[in-house]
């Protein structure tokens, strides 16, 4: 049986290389791996431990690549987590230095990846960090600083409000941090391309295949409508789309709403005249934008993180103002796509990777905070290492942290979290 769900209407649905449907999980299997979801985390799960010799078997309940996937802000950035230094207490330097070094790991594996299977993404380095205040710009010369510290091998410099323009043509910023590894691509060709590795590896991937219920044990059963899986090591990749799989982990992550919206072909010039080095960039905002020139010369712009739980109805009128804004100079030009979907948001900002405490054989990554792109290629490798027995400690380090649950149930940890993130907003206004 083939799988035909569809992608979201998003520019890179309707730009993406040929998607090919993989068959629905009919009857019994087994595998030494069953991985269950088909975005990042469960295709570079997948691909690290097929090099490693493993047997595996991936479930996606929809398309590879459906979720945040295939259709996030293309924004390969360096870093895992939010303020890493919190962790001082817990990880020790030592611990805290090495997340860091992780952090820019992260980015490596995902250019190797690219490289080593030729995925066509789009793949394009070069970004900046904005900044709308002084303080900003202040505190972008320390993060420069601190990144030669830790032997990044990229360019990195503060580019100044007199020199501004030359990365971004409007006059809403008082500067900026350009790094020149890290960069942007086309998110869903990424997927499409990893899973095409991962077949190649010996990979089967099912898509249309939700599970639907998971026995635990030495082995695990894995149900989906038509089939189920036997496996002796089980790894859960759903993040913002649990869909309450597995609740020790669905209290952990929050879904939240980003939204992006994709203007028509500017041709090269005028593209240019936005964005003069084709660079992403991102300002520093809790409710921050982000934004980046595509192959074919359209600004795609996206923000908007929305912990409400519900949509904007017109989402084209709704981010439409706040591309405006940064550049008054579009007026009148077309919208040709909007979209949206949801990020997984974890209460301390790191991403959960790790295994459960009632069952030793189930493993998880979870709860990217908007940097998915890049830590989930970094959880793919610790999972690949864990799982095949390498003791590197750099598993251990993620599962250290203790990862709170938000309070309120499912109804209502989205309406408490919008009411946490409004005050931030507010202090942002002081």
């Amino acid at each position: 049986m083939i799988h035909s769900a569809q992608h979201a209407a998003s520019y890179y649905a309707a730009s993406s290389a040929p998607q090919p449907d993989y068959p629905s999980l009919e009857g019994e299997h087994s595998a030494d791996v069953c991985i269950v979801g088909g975005g990042y985390s469960g295709l570079n799960t997948a691909i690290e431990l097929a090099e490693r010799g493993f047997s595996v078997i991936l479930l996606e309940a929809r398309k590879i690549g459906w979720g945040a996937s295939g259709r996030n802000g293309g924004q390969l950035i360096r870093g895992v987590g939010h303020d890493v230094e919190q962790f001082l207490p817990v990880l020790g330097e030592d611990g805290v230095r090495s997340l860091k070094l992780m952090g820019l790991e992260a980015v490596e594996i995902a250019r190797q990846r690219i490289e080593r299977h030729a995925i066509a993404c789009d793949l394009t380095w070069g970004y900046c960090d904005l900044a709308y205040k002084p303080a900003e710009l202040d505190g972008f010369a320390e993060n420069a600083e601190e990144l030669r510290s830790l032997g990044y091998r990229h360019e990195v410099r503060v580019v100044p409000a007199s020199e501004i323009r030359s990365v971004v043509g409007s006059d809403s910023f008082v500067g900026g941090l350009v790094d020149m590894g890290s960069g942007h691509l086309h998110p869903l060709n990424l997927a499409l391309g990893e899973a095409a590795a991962a077949e190649r590896l010996g990979v089967k991937l099912h898509e249309g295949s939700a599970v639907t219920r998971i026995d635990y044990g030495p082995q695990v059963q894995v149900h989906t409508a038509r089939g189920r899986v036997r496996a002796s090591t089980l790894v859960l990749c759903t993040n913002a789309y649990h869909n309450d799989l597995n609740r020790e982990l669905g209290g952990k992550v929050l879904p939240a709403g980003s939204y992006i919206i994709a203007t028509e072909p500017l041709g090269e010039a005028r593209a240019r005249q936005l964005l003069p080095q084709n660079m992403a960039v991102c300002d520093q905002r809790v409710a921050l934008d982000y934004f980046r020139l595509s192959a074919d010369h359209r600004l795609l712009f996206g923000g908007a993180c929305h912990y409400s739980g519900r949509d904007p109805k017109d989402i084209g009128a709704y981010m439409g103002p706040k591309m405006l804004k940064v550049f008054p100079q579009l007026a009148g030009v077309r919208i040709d796509y909007q979209w949206g979907g949801m990020i997984g948001i974890g209460a301390n900002r790191l991403p959960q990777v790790g295994r459960l405490a009632s069952h030793a054989n189930v493993y998880y990554a979870q709860a990217y905070s908007g940097h998915g792109l890049n830590a989930t290629h970094l959880a793919g490798r610790l999972l690949g290492e864990a799982i095949s027995g390498q003791q590197t400690g750099r598993f251990d380090l993620f599962a250290k942290v203790a990862h709170a649950t938000f309070p309120g149930g499912k109804h209502l940890r989205s309406p408490l979290l919008a009411l946490g993130m409004l005050w931030y907003r507010l202090k942002e206004l002081l």
